[in-house]
């Protein structure tokens, strides 16, 4: 089959073709013809093993341990194992696997789903990682109840524009932060109120912030709470080598305990459970994917270097 591999850790130069045994699904996998993957900013931080805290985390201190990057996925169920009975040859799925920028994957029972009727692989492919995050954030982290004030800080994003939507699809009133090229995106896509961080301030009197852009102060976003509000902090980029973005989620969890605002991050986890929530959300038609644009299996480099730049609207994906 053919893939997108990496060998070392560095920049885009280091993924390269290749042409690899297709994975056998022994007693319990699920093969998948992959349709269409997902790219998100994971992927990027697996290629250059930064922060150094992600080589620690089980991935590879000199080399990476998997030679295949990506996660999200959807596709075409290839083959089952023996013990394998939810799913049969032909099925179309998506989830999440190790290895999605090839033509085939190895995955488990546990991390797919039905790929929902509305969508296309391409649209599909963009869901599992960035909407995990987004509803984790605001049900797991953040307590989202209806007629809250809700605010998406990095609403144009592969995070946010899920953000935005499940905080709605919730009976949350949702304002959103971005910049100028996207405001009309996300007022597309629910935001009662769209701030252009690049000509205006967002105020304050939220209830829960969910903060994806990573650059804001922790004072700063404090002030824009209610006292008892709630700030999730996901992801964010830093200079940092070591600890990039956890450092400031650090601060804040070191902060908590001292103040009545709840301050908290966010570690995101792949699940059943939550991929069924997300597929009844985008059947009921409360959720429809952003796709910003599309690249081929060849261009995955350039795929992962303009979601490296930062500036995406929704997801990149890469058709298979």
């Amino acid at each position: 089959m053919k893939a997108i591999v990496q060998n070392e850790y560095g920049t885009t130069d280091v993924l390269q073709p290749a042409d690899l045994p297709e994975p056998e699904a022994g007693p319990d996998g699920v093969v998948v013809r992959v349709r269409a993957a997902g790219v998100d900013p994971g992927v990027w931080h697996l290629m250059e093993g930064s922060p150094y805290l992600v080589r620690l985390m089980g991935f590879g201190v000199r080399r990476p341990k998997a030679r295949v990057r990506g996660m999200d996925f959807a596709g075409v169920v290839h083959a089952v194992g023996g013990n394998v009975t939810r799913f049969r040859p032909g099925d179309e799925v998506f989830g999440t696997c190790q290895g999605s920028f090839a033509e085939y994957a190895l995955t488990t029972v546990d991390s797919i789903a039905r790929k929902p009727e509305r969508l296309g692989f391409d649209e599909a492919a963009a869901v599992p990682i960035s909407a995990f995050t987004a509803l984790q954030a605001l049900r797991d982290r953040g307590r989202v109840a209806p007629r809250q004030k809700v605010l998406i800080i990095g609403a144009g994003g592969g995070v946010g524009t899920f953000a935005v939507q499940i905080a709605k699809a919730f009976g949350a009133e949702v304002d959103g932060v971005c910049g100028t090229g996207k405001v009309d995106l996300v007022r597309s896509l629910g935001a009662a109120r769209v701030f252009d961080y690049t000509r205006e301030d967002f105020g304050g009197g939220y209830d829960l912030i969910v903060d994806t852009a990573g650059n804001r102060s922790l004072t700063s976003l404090r002030k824009s709470l209610t006292p008892r509000g709630t700030l999730v902090l996901v992801g964010g980029e830093t200079e940092g080598k070591w600890i990039g973005a956890v450092g400031r989620t650090l601060r804040a969890l070191m902060l908590g305990p001292f103040v009545k605002q709840k301050l908290r991050g966010l570690i995101s986890t792949e699940n059943q459970d939550d991929l069924q929530t997300l597929r009844a959300l985008i059947e009921a038609g409360k959720v429809t994917p952003v796709i910003d644009r599309a690249y081929s299996l060849a261009e995955a480099p350039e795929a992962v270097r303009y979601v490296r730049d930062g500036h995406t609207s929704g997801k990149v994906v890469i058709t298979v």
